[in-house]
């Protein structure tokens, strides 16, 4: 029967590690697409009632922040996986 390797069993939980910080910075399109599309949205609001610019900033501003929220939490996954590597600890080595 064939068996693993401990070195090559690293290198697969790497190489996994890897490709999941990747897939998981790709989260970070789905804020910036938002932030976009509220920042067009308010410009718009503001463009067609001046008066109501403090209320349409204010809520602007807060569902932009919330929509960065996800882009952060996808950040911190992607750097946990390439630098902590948590998984390493379940190979025993």
């Amino acid at each position: 029967m064939f068996e693993i390797g401990p070195l090559f069993a690293k290198t697969i939980v790497l190489g996994c590690s890897a490709i999941g910080g990747g897939i998981a910075l790709i989260a970070g399109l789905g804020p910036g697409i938002g932030q976009g599309i509220a920042a067009s949205k308010g410009t718009e609001a503001v463009g067609r009632q001046p008066e109501a610019q403090g209320p349409i900033t204010r809520t602007m501003i807060i569902g932009i922040a919330m929509a960065e929220t996800t882009g952060i939490y996808s950040l911190f996954f992607a750097l946990a996986l390439l630098f902590f590597n948590p998984l390493l600890g379940y190979l025993g080595l």
